[in-house]
């Protein structure tokens, strides 16, 4: 269900406002808005968001050594083989593409367990460790199922305008840690723009917004960070 979104410049105003706390670049005057005045906004249903997640803990879990034949069991077992996108297929079957690329996806599955309400904070001066996360995902060393994991965690997604006031401030983290980055300044906590753009990443695709200037909701991999 649809939700009118919140004012996107009162919104940016408080994304701001973090940025300066934080200590970091602000984004120019002219930095786009995220969605315009009277657009509505929505989450992805809940069902959607954890069979993400769930893909996303295989394809880290292969990351880190699970052999090929045991993460497609559980695939297959939980009818998420067709979930996967052509890069985490090719990953999670035959071991293809960039490992490291891969590994990092911990930072978009962190925002999506934020998303499901199965972690608490998304704080960016945070890593995902400090929230306990693995603990809330799949136990595939135990052999946990998909559906027995769903009724362990009781997912209670948030709000699509919460959802939507973390994503407006972290399109801004992700200019503004770039920024420093390239200008060598010191980073807050433990951001950094992979950590931030992951993090982006998810709730870009997780919360879909209508209005004339949003088409529509893109896949996993047509997710678009280069503004």
């Amino acid at each position: 269900m649809s939700d009118t979104a919140p004012d996107p410049q009162r919104v940016r105003e408080a994304s701001l406002e973090e940025l300066h706390r934080l200590r970091l670049p602000l984004p120019p005057p002219d930095f786009p808005l995220v969605w315009e005045p009277g657009d509505q906004v929505e989450l992805r249903p809940g069902g959607e968001i954890e069979a993400r997640a769930a893909c996303l803990n295989v394809v880290l879990a292969r990351a880190l050594g699970m052999p090929p034949e045991l993460a497609l069991q559980w695939l297959a077992e939980s009818r998420l083989v067709d979930r996967l996108t052509p890069p985490e297929w090719q990953f999670v079957a035959d071991g293809a593409g960039d490992e490291h690329s891969f590994a990092l996806h911990i930072e978009a599955l962190f925002a999506l367990a934020w998303l499901l309400g199965i972690a608490m904070d998304l704080d960016p001066l945070l890593g995902c460790a400090a929230d306990g996360l693995r603990e809330r995902l799949p136990n595939l060393a135990n052999g946990e199922s998909f559906d027995a994991w769903r009724r362990r965690t009781l997912a209670a997604p948030r709000s699509a305008i919460a959802a939507a006031e973390q994503l407006d401030l972290y399109y801004c983290l992700d200019w503004s840690i770039l920024e420093a980055e390239r200008r060598r300044l010191p980073l807050p906590g433990q951001a950094d723009s992979n950590t931030v753009g992951q993090r982006r990443w998810a709730l870009e695709w997780a919360v879909v917004f209508t209005g004339l200037y949003h088409g529509a909701a893109p896949n996993w991999e047509e997710v678009d960070l280069s503004t």
